[in-house]
């Protein structure tokens, strides 16, 4: 079983874990920070160092409890002491994306109550669908200056994890069309932007919304009658 670091700490960018198994070109470790993707993230690389190796990390899965970790490289032994180190911009950058994401699903929530049917992120934007009937021409527009609105209200960004009993007794806890959370799921990490957004998540967001910088809607289009998709980019 592997403990996620990254979970509690989104900021961790160098850790250091012992190798619980090998297998093929892939380790597991018994803790990681490396993000393994999911939610519409995508997972991290990095490296991991050893004695005299340093090993690029291409691929990050979750299989159960475990972490598996694919090197492009040697391979350390069941019971090395390892340090990993991710690759920070791109996973900062995969943070602030994630934010606005959370940011964009808040607001239309709020002020439109469009629940979200999808979405994808990627170091170049984003994409989010809601169950919209219409948009109107300045929608976008409309969209665009109310979420930097909530940037510049830089609105603190709390994670907790709690039993599952309790995390359901919040409202509106879904924000998602389908419940994506399975029955075996006990434990809920909950993602807070004060104010605008609280939602079950597992991906890492930055500690504020002020960090997102700008947000740009940079497309929009109908996925169907009552299916909308918005695209977003970010500044810098």
């Amino acid at each position: 079983m592997t403990e996620l670091l990254y979970q509690t700490d989104s900021y961790l960018r160098e850790f250091t874990a012992v190798v619980t198994a090998v297998e093929g070109p892939a380790v597991v470790l018994d803790r990681t920070a490396f993000y393994p993707g999911g939610g519409g993230q995508p997972a991290d690389t990095g490296t991991l160092a050893w004695a005299d190796a340093v090993v690029r990390v291409v691929k990050v899965k979750k299989t159960g409890d475990d972490v598996w970790h694919t090197l492009d490289g040697a391979l350390p032994p069941v019971g090395t002491t390892v340090t990993g180190q991710l690759d920070w911009e791109p996973r900062y950058r995969l943070m602030r994306t994630h934010t606005a994401l959370h940011i964009l699903c808040g607001l239309i929530f709020r002020d439109y109550g469009a629940l979200v049917t999808g979405g994808n992120m990627s170091l170049d934007g984003a994409r989010m669908d809601f169950e919209l009937e219409q948009m109107s021409a300045t929608f976008a527009a409309e969209v665009e200056e109310k979420v930097n609105a909530e940037v510049a209200a830089a609105r603190p960004v709390q994670v907790r994890i709690v039993p599952r009993e309790e995390a359901f007794q919040i409202p509106d806890l879904i924000r998602t069309k389908i419940n994506l959370l399975p029955p075996a799921i006990t434990q809920v990490r909950v993602v807070n932007i004060e104010g605008l957004d609280l939602q079950a998540d597992g991906g890492t967001h930055v500690a504020n919304t002020r960090e997102v910088g700008r947000i740009r809607v940079v497309g929009h289009e109908s996925k169907g009658r009552i299916n909308k998709r918005l695209r977003i980019a970010l500044d810098n």
